[in-house]
């Protein structure tokens, strides 16, 4: 199994969720979050003040997949996030040990 997690534009997660949806992955966990990278914040002008606003919101998605789905998830995030912009994110994979389901006590993938 395999761990990825994303960290996205905003504009970018319907799009992304409504993929994800449409490949059958519709466990995940979302976070707002905000950071920086080569993108460094930006400037602007509020009330004749200048301000420099030096983290960007984002949004972070996590899933767990099957190995084999991770090269076509990996795939969908791209092809829903990449604006070629400075700023489109990351994603993250790793490998993920075990699965327990708490509800159930199932492991592995049936708990996915």
């Amino acid at each position: 199994m395999k761990k990825i997690e994303t960290i996205i534009r905003p504009d970018c997660f319907q799009a992304l969720r409504q993929a994800l949806s449409e490949a059958g992955i519709n466990g995940l966990t979302v976070f707002e979050a905000a950071g920086c990278g080569k993108q460094k914040g930006k400037s602007g002008m509020f009330r004749g003040n200048a301000f420099e606003i030096q983290l960007l919101p984002k949004i972070k998605v996590e899933m767990v997949v099957d190995d084999h789905q991770a090269d076509s998830i990996i795939e969908l995030i791209i092809a829903h996030c990449r604006t070629g912009e400075i700023g489109d994110g990351k994603i993250f994979v790793s490998s993920i040990e075990e699965v327990i389901r708490i509800r159930t006590g199932e492991k592995g993938n049936t708990a996915i």
